[in-house]
């Protein structure tokens, strides 16, 4: 997210400064948003199988490779090529395969009581790292153009140079993770049925029964149906119908929020600022550095918000007002009342993400996560793609205010909607016992304790 954060200033300023249209800055960005989308939904869906790490490894190359391009190109279609196949994030917000992986791995490492705080953590050191790289970008920005035989546009080039840099230190990461990241694996569907069968028996029911009945009841299935389903399985993940079912609701109210966030991302937003009032990049470094400093400050409260408020209350009530802002966001003529509104905006907007993946992860089943977040991520993708585009012609023919009405109309209509669909869903309902009784006790050296001993017994 640091590395974003330097996009999320420099991006369409880097456009501009070498002479693209605003149409061409608003298809780019489109079309990256689309390839984000397939590599995305792809690596997501098999991550579960092939390996979280190696897949957070493989993104974090393609992060490197993508810096790498920017860094030393100039011309539109190597830089359209390089976003579309690799992890640029053409908003500064965090599409791509990272988020999706790491939702997944943070709620299988935690129960239904720690989730919500860690997530909003989370959701808190990312906003954070975008605060400082965003701070970083403008203020190297400023510095290296000060400097004799700088232009603008090789000071962009050498921030591309930092994203580069991120991306190497995320490669490093992705190897220092433990296996306890990796998705749980589930038990073959033989043992599973034997054990249930085991469990509803009477023990004085097996204790009339001689060794050969004795013997059936322990024993597996031997049919060769499970084995078989086992080594055909796809090594993409399955989502349930009763999943489904809920999830429908939820994609589409988030089509209709990521529309809206789409139209005016803070790169646009900072090229708006930029066109209207000619500010300094250092001075729009800062205000968007502050803006996020706000979104990682209020996203520790998000939390504690969820256990008192409630998930859904949580994110409504708190997206809400960051919707009202960007509504009115084009209506001030000065600095201080637009940087007002901004900070209104971006310094609620991320208290519903933590939220919003606990209530997923709580709704869906544990071996779902990886998959439906994925899925969650890349329909928030797609749903995005046309919304630069439409803004790039609004601003092409100065009505680029437009956009943020629009915009706000929509995120309204999300979270009025996200109140009334789910305000009385029960969670939690398909978290398993054991699972949730391991994150809450400790277990010493691996060994059991006398409670499960005495279950076993």
């Amino acid at each position: 997210m640091f590395a974003y954060g330097t996009n999320s200033l420099l991006l369409a300023l880097f456009f501009s400064e070498l002479h693209f249209s605003d149409y061409q800055i608003g298809l780019f960005m489109t079309l990256t948003l689309v390839g984000d989308v397939v590599l995305s939904l792809f690596l997501t869906l098999v991550a579960d199988k092939v390996g979280r790490r190696l897949i957070l490894f493989s993104g974090s190359i393609l992060m490197v490779l993508s810096g790498f391009t920017f860094a030393v190109s100039e011309n539109f279609w190597i830089l359209l090529f390089a976003a579309v196949v690799g992890v640029i994030s053409a908003t500064g917000g965090d599409f791509g395969p990272f988020r999706a992986i790491e939702e997944s791995t943070l709620s299988q490492l935690t129960n239904p009581k720690t989730r919500a705080d860690v997530l909003a953590w989370y959701v808190t050191t990312a906003s954070l790292g975008s605060a400082i790289g965003t701070e970083i970008a403008g203020q190297l920005v400023e510095w290296l153009r000060g400097r004799d035989g700088w232009r603008v546009v090789d000071a962009y080039h050498a921030c591309f140079w930092v994203y580069s840099a991120m991306g190497l230190l995320n490669m490093i990461f992705s190897v220092l993770l433990s296996a306890n990241c990796e998705a749980e694996k589930a038990e073959p569907l033989g043992t599973e049925e034997a054990e249930t069968l085991l469990d509803e028996q009477d023990p004085k029911d097996l204790d009339g029964r001689d060794s050969e009945d004795d013997q059936d009841i322990k024993k597996p299935p031997t049919t060769d149906d499970s084995s078989s389903k086992l080594k055909t399985e796809s090594r993409f993940a399955r989502i349930s119908r009763e999943t489904r079912r809920i999830m429908y609701k939820l994609w589409f109210l988030l089509i209709i929020d990521s529309l809206a966030d789409g139209m005016t991302p803070v790169t646009l937003t900072n090229y708006y600022m930029d066109k209207k009032f000619h500010l300094r990049k250092s001075t729009l470094g800062n205000i968007t550095s502050v803006s996020y400093f706000l979104a990682s400050c209020s996203t520790v409260f998000a939390g504690p918000l969820s256990r008192h408020l409630g998930l859904i209350n949580t994110m409504v009530f708190t997206h809400l007002p960051s919707s009202t802002a960007v509504l009115f966001f084009p209506l001030p003529q000065n600095v201080p009342a637009t940087v007002a509104l901004l900070l209104v905006r971006m310094g609620l907007n991320n208290m519903d993400q933590a939220p919003r993946s606990a209530f997923i992860a709580a709704v869906v089943k544990p071996e779902e996560r990886t998959a439906v977040m994925g899925i969650t991520s890349m329909l928030r993708t797609l749903a995005s793609t046309a919304g630069p585009s439409v803004t790039g012609i609004l601003a092409g023919s100065d009505r680029f205010w437009i956009a943020f009405v629009a915009a706000g109309a929509l995120r309204i209509t999300y979270d009025l909607g996200l109140f009334v669909m789910f305000i009385n869903v029960k969670l939690d309902q398909h978290e398993e016992t054991d699972h949730s009784k391991r994150n809450e006790r400790p277990v010493v050296s691996g060994q059991p304790s006398d409670e499960e001993e005495l279950r076993e017994l």
